[in-house]
């Protein structure tokens, strides 16, 4: 192709891209035939989608077409976003994970009391709005008496003051290994969530603190968590739900396509307005259970080529075939296939049986032409 040519079409094709609209210009209705034939989804005229007609079925609302499936045959599903309240989170803080204690270290009494001492003065420090300061005495305290849960719990609320959120939650779960009834531990873990905007684990962790031991706090920080938390759970169960409906789709039209193949299967197997041979018993139960799968009537005509009744009736069995293609017209030399015979307990030809679902429905003994036309036309119906 020649190279003017090839960068010409490559202008065009980037053009296209920043303006996708060009493809609805009726000149190029050859060429957007093409992409759409390779699979592509052309986006929308915005021309027609200005304030046109409603093209809903009457008493349809436009939500009926879920906008959560693409129109893809893949039935991908696009989450749509959540409204959330986020007025009151804030970014997250990755320092260093602060010093923890030793929970292995035996504690005497003298560690116990120099720890609470540390305790107090951490109290002073936050009262004088010196977190920083608080932060370190809280730290020696935890040093000395590792194993205190409302120590660490303490230190988790003072580093929610300094909105530093991700070491509040290593405190509080620290505080919670130790006591797994700390109300504080509980607290300040939900607390610290909804800093992060994990709402979810904050309505769960202030659910329990307020269960444990509540307080005015725990309800006002909830009052603005739970909102955002339903929002979440019913936007979760939304989708779960769509995905389930799209599993089941999918699934059906598996059913579908594997059951549209093992019909085509069956039908192979036949010759419809003919009439089919059958010499052997595994012969007779591939055409039996073909006719099974596709609903069809099969019809078992037994005889031998020395019966003179049998010739009588074979021209008509053979018009019969011709008259109702959809059923399937079977016939077994009884001397060719004896052990079919035996197993069908054939005692004199010709007996024809009306087969429906694997089971004989009906049939005929003798040469009786008029009753072998209204069995065919009673079962055909």
């Amino acid at each position: 192709m020649d190279a003017s040519k090839v960068a010409e079409l490559k202008l065009f094709v980037d053009q296209c891209k920043s303006n996708p609209s060009l493809l609805h210009n009726p000149s190029l209705s050859f060429f957007k035939s093409y992409v759409q034939s390779l699979g592509a989804r052309i986006p929308p005229d915005p021309e027609t989608d200005k304030g046109g007609f409603n093209m809903t079925e009457p008493g349809q609302t436009s939500e009926a077409k879920n906008p959560c499936f693409s129109s893809g045959d893949d039935d991908e599903i696009v989450e749509s976003d959540i409204e959330l309240e986020n007025t009151d989170v804030v970014e997250s803080d990755n320092d260093p994970s602060q010093k923890m204690g030793d929970p292995s270290v035996e504690v005497t009494e003298e560690m116990r009391d120099a720890a609470q001492s540390e305790k107090l003065k951490a109290i002073d420090a936050i009262s004088e709005g010196k977190l920083g300061e608080a932060i370190d005495h809280l730290t020696e305290a935890i040093m000395l008496n590792p194993i205190s849960a409302i120590l660490y719990a303490t230190r988790a609320s003072v580093f929610v003051k300094l909105n530093k959120p991700n070491a509040a939650i290593r405190d509080a779960n620290a505080a919670l290994e130790i006591n797994p009834d700390s109300a504080k531990g509980y607290k300040m873990r939900g607390i610290a969530n909804a800093m992060l905007g994990c709402w979810e684990e904050a309505a769960n962790a202030l659910h329990i603190a307020s269960k444990l031991d509540y307080d005015e706090e725990i309800g006002s920080v909830l009052k603005k968590v739970e909102p955002n938390a339903r929002k979440i759970e019913e936007h979760r169960r939304k989708y779960e739900r769509l995905r389930k409906e799209r599993d089941i789709k999918r699934a059906e039209r598996e059913r579908q396509r594997q059951k549209a193949e093992q019909d085509r299967e069956a039908l192979s197997a036949f010759k419809d307005g003919q009439v089919i041979g059958i010499h052997s018993t595994s012969e007779l139960e591939t055409k039996l259970n073909a006719a099974t799968k596709t609903s069809r009537l099969a019809i078992l005509y037994f005889t031998a080529a020395w019966c003179g009744p049998c010739r009588f009736i074979s021209p008509l069995y053979t018009s019969l075939a011709a008259k109702y293609p959809k059923i399937v017209f079977l016939k077994v030399d009884i001397d060719e296939a004896r052990d079919l015979a035996e197993c069908w307990n054939i005692s004199s030809v010709p007996t024809i049986f009306f087969i429906r679902n694997g089971k004989e429905v009906d049939k005929v003994v003798g040469a009786d032409k008029g009753a072998l036309e209204r069995k065919i036309a009673q079962y055909a119906g």
